[in-house]
């Protein structure tokens, strides 16, 4: 079988704002190998990081959740 060498990169559309690994763990109290893990699999969206710990059922702290 002969392979395609001509591939496109295949990129995910940024959905919402990004977010910061400090600031995603801090939101969600990840620790850093966790919040670094998840990161790099699904990207920096803040829609799509926040969808995916409603999923797992994790809440945002209080303090993330009013914004300081």
């Amino acid at each position: 079988m002969t392979e395609n060498t001509n591939r496109i990169a295949n990129r995910k559309v940024m959905r919402g704002r990004p977010y910061s690994i400090v600031e995603f763990a801090r939101k969600y109290r990840l620790d850093d190998a966790e919040a670094r893990r998840l990161f790099y699999k699904f990207g920096p969206s803040s829609t799509e990081l926040d969808l995916l710990m409603a999923a797992k059922r994790r809440p945002p702290t209080l303090s993330a959740a009013i914004g300081q």
